[in-house]
């Protein structure tokens, strides 16, 4: 039997967040300011990799694609106190959908 605290490679692997907003056209470029002051609130937070913002095209979506050192220092940076005040106007014009992912194949 193992032992349930034991920490597994999920618990210490990289994680990868890919956010989805969906957003009027009228206000991507404001919801992209937006993320870009709270990518910059999570810059300095223990376990930050890098984020990527993409823009669709299509005006509607904004994509971050975000690395974390661990799915704990992701779930700590969601808890905190300057995270959680930029993201209130961001819920305020957009929707979105967050998942985390192990990171994959490279295929170039």
């Amino acid at each position: 039997m193992t032992d349930p605290k034991a920490t597994t490679d999920a618990d210490t692997a990289p994680v990868v967040l890919i956010n989805v907003f969906k957003v009027a056209p009228e206000k991507q470029d404001q919801l992209i300011e937006m993320l870009v002051a709270l990518t910059q609130a999570q810059v300095g937070l223990s376990g930050f990799v890098s984020a990527t913002l993409h823009r669709g095209l299509n005006g509607k979506t904004v994509a971050n694609h975000a690395v974390w050192r661990t799915v704990a220092d992701w779930k700590a940076m969601t808890r905190t106190a300057e995270v959680v005040a930029a993201m209130s106007p961001i819920m305020a014009i957009a929707t979105f959908e967050p998942n985390l992912y192990e990171a994959g194949e490279v295929i170039e």
